[in-house]
């Protein structure tokens, strides 16, 4: 997959969401553009010096039901470190999920405030908690994740695949061949999941011999380092890894996974305007341009 990306595409998404949010909602300023403060999640970046946010009162939390008309904002989160859907590049928040995102609110009455980043865990607690008000995280909806916040309507399918160092001894074919072995995934991740449902539980695998990671990036380091033998991934993130690190495929798990965008259970307004954007995008050839751009196969 190529790193290269279209210039102008960002600067006609910001223009044309701006002035979507003028024309339609008579908000002042320019959609905030990509970029967090800090990966921690504490919530003290300003929106585009608009509303600087103390204690419990959030112009997230403070807009659930669409607020007025120039309160009609979006207040994205994200975890980098999801190489293509989200990461960093030259200090800049860039991939597939941030520009689908910036996309879809572009077509809608609401304009794009800065991005938050989190730890990957930390994403669904600052969605019900009012600091952000969609989660654009390749997250999968599950029944458990639904149980506290909701999802739009899905906008990828993804499998898990399993990376192993390139050139290695070690070639597993199945999930049961990882028994025994050092294996690695993020926290909270799908990957995760699968560890602990087919490989912890029937008592393949050793907790042990289990390491859990903040992020992929540092699980692939410890896997070209020899300090684990397998990590389980979305295979879309696992051929970026594939394609640009010493680590390769061995197979893929099919799962059928579905990635949605997160917001909170009670968001009518928001939940519907994203819904239509996503939509509008897949009907006009943005997600198809996004896709091809973004992805490798």
């Amino acid at each position: 997959m190529s790193n290269e990306r279209p210039v102008d595409r960002r600067s006609y998404l910001a223009a044309l969401g701006s002035g979507t949010a003028l024309a339609l909602a008579g908000c002042l300023g320019d959609p905030a553009e990509e970029g967090g403060e800090n990966g921690s999640g504490d919530g003290n970046n300003t929106d585009a010096g608009n509303e600087t946010e103390s204690g419990d009162e959030t112009e997230a939390g403070n807009e659930s039901d669409g607020g007025s008309e120039e309160q009609k904002r979006i207040v994205p989160g994200t975890a980098p470190g999801f190489k293509p859907f989200e990461f960093k590049e030259g200090g800049e928040l860039t991939g597939f999920d941030i520009e689908l995102m910036e996309a879809i609110v572009a077509e809608t009455e609401y304009e794009l405030a800065d991005w938050k980043e989190f730890e990957f865990g930390s994403l669904i607690p600052a969605v019900t908690n009012g600091e952000i008000d969609v989660i654009a995280a390749a997250m999968t909806i599950t029944e458990d994740r639904e149980e506290t916040i909701a999802f739009s309507d899905p906008y990828y399918e993804a499998d898990q695949s399993v990376l192993v160092r390139e050139g290695g001894d070690f070639s597993p074919e199945s999930l049961d061949d990882l028994s025994g072995q050092r294996v690695g995934a993020q926290s909270d991740t799908t990957g995760e999941g699968v560890v602990e449902s087919e490989l912890i539980e029937p008592g393949k695998l050793d907790r042990s011999n289990y390491n859990s990671y903040s992020n992929y990036v540092l699980a692939v380091q410890d896997l070209e380092n020899g300090n684990i033998d397998a990590i389980v991934v979305d295979k879309p993130v696992a051929q970026t890894f594939a394609d640009q690190r010493s680590v390769e495929i061995a197979f893929t798990y099919e799962t059928g996974e579905e990635y949605g965008l997160g917001l909170r259970q009670d968001d009518d307004a928001r939940m519907q305007a994203i819904n239509e954007g996503l939509a509008a995008v897949r009907e006009n050839g943005t997600y198809e341009e996004l896709r091809n751009e973004w992805f490798s196969e």
